[in-house]
Formats: structure tokens, sequence, C-alpha cells
């Protein structure tokens, strides 16, 4: 009798290219962007090919040169902005390994969410490669604070995340019930819970913005807007708690910048990219914290 053979997890990545256009939410210029596949290990890289010679940037926490409204990344002067919600999706979808094409400095922001880019990547389609998909697995918990503000990760035997925010403004999307989310991930809850949650703003501060270059693509079709009472879209809020799921979402992304999706339980109250970020410096310097694995398919304690 021959000896049963159990398969392991495999990388992924895309099964075709697709391409998209959209603006961008900082520069207002539109953007061309092109996924394609990439072959194993190569990670998730960025590649400005609107520069001459074409400037690769892996997508990798060491590469963040800025976290203003945003995760920027930097190889020597050309840069990257608002890799998050892509960055969300491949994660959240469990891709491993693809290159994203841009003739500009930013992702387009699309609708303010990561649902065109889970769109975009099940369009192409996601294909298994001959290698073993690697995690991240967190073996002591680390943390870290900026004033009331913290963020951390420990041990847990799957992906869970738990985001809570805290905003002064009357909008029940901001109310006690709506401001804190445990999330236990699978690709199938991302999709449907997380990737449609949109990026939120307010009013008073759009002028600031504007004034230092920021948010000039910013509009109602790509951004939920807030005045001092209410929200100004149209469209209703598409979740009660959208404004707390958009900042898990923006989470997941951070945290793919580890390269390998993690294995753990993420914490974040009243976190963002700058936080998120630090949390991955500390983590990643301190070897003892976490171990790269392979699954076998039957003993993974997730879903893709």
């Amino acid at each position: 009798m021959s000896a049963l053979t159990i398969s392991v997890v495999k990388q992924r990545t895309l099964c075709e290219e697709i391409q998209a256009k959209g603006v961008g939410l900082h520069t207002g210029k539109q953007v061309a962007l092109t996924l394609r596949p990439a072959p194993i290990d190569a990670g998730i890289v960025f590649r400005r090919v609107d520069l001459d010679p074409v400037v690769e940037i892996p997508a990798c926490f060491e590469q963040v040169s800025g976290t203003l409204l945003g995760t920027t990344l930097q190889v020597d002067d050309a840069s990257i902005t608002t890799v998050e919600h892509l960055l969300s999706a491949f994660s959240g979808l469990g891709v491993d390994n693809a290159y994203v094409d841009l003739d500009g400095i930013e992702v387009p922001i699309m609708d303010g969410s990561a649902m065109p880019f889970v769109f975009l990547i099940q369009s192409a389609g996601i294909c298994e490669q001959n290698a073993p998909k690697k995690f991240l697995r967190i073996l002591k918990r680390i943390e870290v604070c900026d004033q009331d503000k913290w963020a951390a990760i420990e041990p847990f035997n799957g992906t869970r995340l738990t985001v809570e925010i805290i905003y002064d403004h009357p909008h029940t999307g901001f109310s006690v019930s709506n401001r804190k989310l445990d999330f236990q991930f699978s690709s199938t809850a991302f999709a449907k819970e997380i990737s449609r949650a949109r990026t939120f703003g307010f009013l008073s501060d759009v002028e600031a913005l504007k004034e230092r270059n920021l948010a000039l693509g910013g509009s109602l079709d790509n951004a939920v807007v807030l005045d001092e009472r209410e929200i100004l879209n149209q469209e209703c809020l598409r979740f009660s708690n959208e404004f707390v799921r958009h900042k898990l979402l923006d989470a997941l992304g951070d945290l793919y910048l580890h390269k390998y999706h993690f294995i753990g339980a993420f914490f974040g109250y009243k976190s963002g990219h700058h936080l998120n970020n630090k949390l991955s410096i500390k983590l990643m310097n301190d070897p003892s914290s976490w171990e790269i694995v392979t699954f076998p398919q039957n003993e993974l304690p997730i879903t893709f």
C-alpha cells in the first residue's frame, strides 16, 4: 500500500494580467494600473513603469517612508503611495506573488474601498504555484503605544483582528455599538464583510488637506465625507459600522507588509498607518516573536 500523501498549502498568484484606471486620492491624477502574475517567492512588487528605467518597490515594511493619510513605499527617489487597500485585497484573497505596474505615484483610490481590487483579482483568477505558502506565526505579544493609542499582536491559532475607533462626532457610525469590531479571518468573510468598507473623512479637514496638496482627488464618489452632524454622500453607509470596518481593512493591508499572511491576533485601539508600521518594525526586529511556517491542507487554521 502506498503512503498517504498530504499536500501542503501552496503559494498563489494571478492567472493572467488585468488592467484598470482610476484617480489618485491625494494627487488627483489619472493612474493606469496593471496587475500581473509573478513567480514563486516574488511577493507583491510595485513597479513604477513611468520611470526610465522602471523602478521596482517591494511591498515590505522596510520600504515604508510615510504614513500620513495612507502608507507610502519608497526605493531611492521613487515612491508609491496609498498602497494599503490593494494590499488588503491581496492579503484577503491569499495572493502571495504579483506585480503591480503603475504609471504614476499613487495607487488609484477607486471607490475608496478594497472591493474594486477584489473584483480585479477575482476576474484575473488566482492560480496555485508549485511551492509551499509561507505564513508568519506570532510567538509572543508585541505592543506599541502613542499616547492613548496602541496596537498589539499576539499568538492565536488563526487570524483575528480587533479594532476600536473613537471619534467625537454625533453620527451613529461612531456610536458605542459601532466603534469596535472583532473579525475572524476567512477570504469569504473578508470579501463580504470588510472589502466593501470605504475610507472616510471630515469636511472640516478638506481645505486644510488641499492646501497641503493632499486629497486633491477626493470626492463623494471615493470617500464617505461627514460635516459636523451627518454624512454628505447620497449613498447611505454600506454597514452601520462601516468606519471601523474600513480601519480594519487598512490594518490588514498594512500588516501584509510583513510579506506573509500572519497567524495571530491583532489589536488596534485608535491605531492607524503610523502605529501599524511601528508595530511591524518592532515585531520583525525581534526574531524571537515570530517564525515562518507552512501548513498541510488539512491543518491550515484559516480558509482561503
